[in-house]
């Protein structure tokens, strides 16, 4: 039985050994493992950003008084505006529809004249609606720097505040509202899923077609053997993939990491444990590079971008489409690290998410076993 183990051991260590060679001598793995998190890391940390600063809006100042030049020395202190004065509403207009301002603020003649009455003055905004979101954002914005303008009126008079009701803003986890914290956790997400799902989908597919994975059938190795020596050298690759992430985010886009680094650790294993099983069971099925790349985009890549919450709210999906995203598994895995990095060790967050995680990477390495036979068929 000893000896028997011991062949077994010898077997497996020279897969692993064979795995290794095998990705260190290959470019496009290495690429793949440790260029593209750096690019996917800099592309969503410095280019993307969904926050709306030095907005281009159109000023229109009927009458200048020194509460309507007070009211724009505010809107030009402020981060988020880049404000244009012009003459009349009709060249606001022109802007608009050309695209040089994304908004109008109009001042009109009787603006200091209202400000003294009971009801206040009113301000008019017009905005481009194209883009939903960005209209919704500087709509709040300008709520925002109108009420602190009349804020440091009042003080500056003297007078009281009238206001029915005051309201402090409180934000959790992500204080400074910085759309990176929210973005780079989830290029994580996405960074795993190519290592897990893409990388083993097409380096298994390649041993098909060059005749490497016959000449093993023909060896004592038994198809066990020949999953698990697969696994092992990328489940490290990936968690060295994972490790070169967290630290580009902490230290170069100083995202918090919050939560333990024992709960990331065990989060990003099953995950990674799930996406490996993936592109084991697809390269099983198809045997082909360019097929497998093309199925492994479509059933790992594209989800774990779209629907899996990085970027696109899952409550705000359709109620079908919110169904099928239960058995994304990136759904859990992004969950899981924005918890950790923003909130912490939320345990009714965290203990959830690692469980369907890990249930999903029993079923899937337990159908690549099954599928998986040692025969040329």
């Amino acid at each position: 039985m000893t000896g028997k183990r011991g062949r077994r051991l010898m077997r497996m260590r020279g897969l692993v050994r064979k795995e290794f060679l095998q990705v260190l001598r290959d470019p496009s793995a290495l690429a793949i493992a440790f260029v593209l998190p750096v690019v996917l890391l800099l592309l969503f940390g410095y280019g993307v950003s969904l926050d709306a600063e030095r907005v281009p809006i159109a000023l229109v100042v009927e009458k200048p008084t020194p509460d309507t030049n007070s009211f724009c020395g505010e809107l030009e202190q402020s981060i988020y505006f880049e404000p244009i004065f012009l003459h009349g509403m009709a060249a606001a207009q022109q802007a608009l529809m050309e695209g040089q301002v994304d908004a109008i603020l109009h001042l009109r003649a009787d603006f200091s004249d209202r400000l003294r009455r009971p009801g206040g003055a009113s301000i008019q905004l017009i905005v481009n609606g194209i883009d939903a979101n960005t209209s919704r954002i500087v709509n709040g914005y300008v709520d925002g720097v109108y009420a602190k303008w009349l804020e440091h009126r009042a003080m500056q008079l003297g007078q009281p505040l009238a206001e029915p009701v005051i309201v402090e803003h409180r934000i959790w986890f992500n204080a400074n509202v910085r759309s990176r914290n929210y973005l780079v956790p989830g290029v994580v997400a996405l960074i795993m899923t190519l290592i897990g799902s893409l990388l083993t989908a097409l380096l298994m597919a390649r041993e098909w077609e060059r005749g490497t994975m016959e000449a093993l059938m023909v060896t004592p190795v038994s198809m066990l053997e020949v999953l698990l020596g697969k696994i092992l050298p990328y489940f490290v690759l990936g968690m060295g993939g994972l490790a070169l992430s967290v630290v580009m985010a902490v230290w170069l886009f100083a995202v918090p990491l919050r939560g333990s680094i024992w709960v990331l650790l065990l989060g990003s294993s099953l995950f990674l444990l799930t996406a490996l099983g993936m592109g084991l069971f697809i390269s099983t099925v198809t045997r082909v590079q360019f097929v497998a790349a093309q199925v492994a985009i479509i059933a790992t890549f594209l989800p774990a971008f779209i629907l899996s919450g990085f970027i696109f709210d899952i409550g705000s999906m359709p109620r079908p489409i919110q169904w099928i995203t239960q058995i994304i598994p990136a759904r859990y895995y992004v969950a899981l690290l924005k918890t950790t990095f923003l909130a912490g060790d939320v345990w009714s967050v965290v203990v959830p998410n690692c469980a369907a995680l890990a249930v999903m990477a029993m079923v899937f390495l337990g159908i690549t076993r099954l599928l998986a036979r040692k025969r040329l068929d």
